[in-house]
């Protein structure tokens, strides 16, 4: 009877671990994605600066190109920028608190496997699909 618990309590510890994982996995990748697109929007705004004001500049819509004033061009930059940092906050924060969770999780299982080492046993001996 113990070691049905103990095996579905191992089989919730292995589920709840590939969830976080997965999660992990995915806000790392938003990291990623949010890092390039400060890093495009910090590299287009030096460019811009180095133009005059009175150069024409025009602003990528689908296929097409529209003139568009550069102070205009410098604003959006410049909120994608803040946008970007900010969401870039936030997921840090995220990844983090799944991280803990992560740990929580890793903690768990080597608790159950020091409770009862015949589920280490099971562990090895379970096939993978």
């Amino acid at each position: 009877m113990a070691d049905e618990a103990n095996r579905a309590t191992f089989l919730e510890i292995q589920g709840r671990m590939i969830e976080i994982t997965g999660k992990l996995k995915q806000v790392q990748s938003q990291v990623r994605n949010k890092e390039g697109e400060k890093k495009r929007a910090f590299l287009t705004l030096e460019e811009l600066k180095q133009l005059s004001d009175d150069t024409n500049a025009y602003k990528s819509i689908g296929r097409a190109f529209v003139l568009e004033p550069k102070s205009v061009l410098m604003a959006e930059q410049e909120q994608k920028f803040k946008d970007s940092e900010a969401a870039i906050v936030s997921l840090q924060s995220s990844k983090e608190y799944l991280e803990k969770q992560k740990a929580e999780v890793e903690n768990n299982l080597k608790e159950l496997v020091q409770q009862d080492p015949g589920i280490a046993r099971q562990i090895m001996s379970m096939s993978v699909a």
